[in-house]
């Protein structure tokens, strides 16, 4: 069976609302994002919908050069290369298409959000902030060590996972 690769990237791209989890955490990345593709042209989480306003939030197609990043182009990332079997891939893609194709099902989990800075784990159904869905990807189709990520996830616990390799660190603007 033929191996693929998922990609994880951690971010820290200087907002507002990035400070003030940064604040909280003492964590150096505070979003998670995931990619099906190497280049991360296209990679998929939950975030701001409109890049100039933090206050709307769900499901998010995110790239290099659109939205969020596009307009803070400083963002720092850690890319982490994960290998997963072919079966696993297709799992993760067609659950990323499903959630596309309903996002209007799914919200962003503000509250959950707010509570996991200060150690409470709320997870309402087809709720999530970036993190959880990261994870939620991961635990879908039994990827290797998922089932040791916290429940209050961060993004910086994706760091914990034994079975990545990470492949790039620096301005996300320079990855190639």
């Amino acid at each position: 069976m033929e191996e693929k690769s998922l990609y994880i990237v951690l971010s820290q791209t200087g907002t507002v609302l990035s400070k003030v989890l940064k604040f909280f955490t003492r964590a150096e990345y505070n979003h998670a994002s995931i990619s099906l593709t190497p280049t991360l042209e296209k990679m998929y989480s939950y975030g701001r919908l409109n890049p100039y306003n933090p206050f709307i939030g769900g499901f998010v197609e995110e790239g290099k050069n659109i939205g969020t990043f596009k307009r803070f182009n400083k963002t720092i990332v850690k890319v982490m290369e994960i290998k997963v079997t072919e079966q696993e891939y297709d799992g993760i893609k067609n659950y990323i298409e499903y959630m596309a194709k309903n996002k209007i099902k799914f919200h962003y989990n503000y509250s959950g959000l707010f509570l996991a800075m200060f150690k409470k784990h709320h997870a309402p159904k087809n709720k999530f902030y970036c993190s959880q869905f990261v994870k939620e990807c991961l635990t879908s189709q039994n990827i290797q060590n998922s089932a040791t990520l916290p429940n209050i996830i961060k993004p910086i616990d994706f760091l914990k996972l034994t079975n990545k390799r990470i492949i790039y660190t620096g301005l996300l603007t320079n990855y190639n």
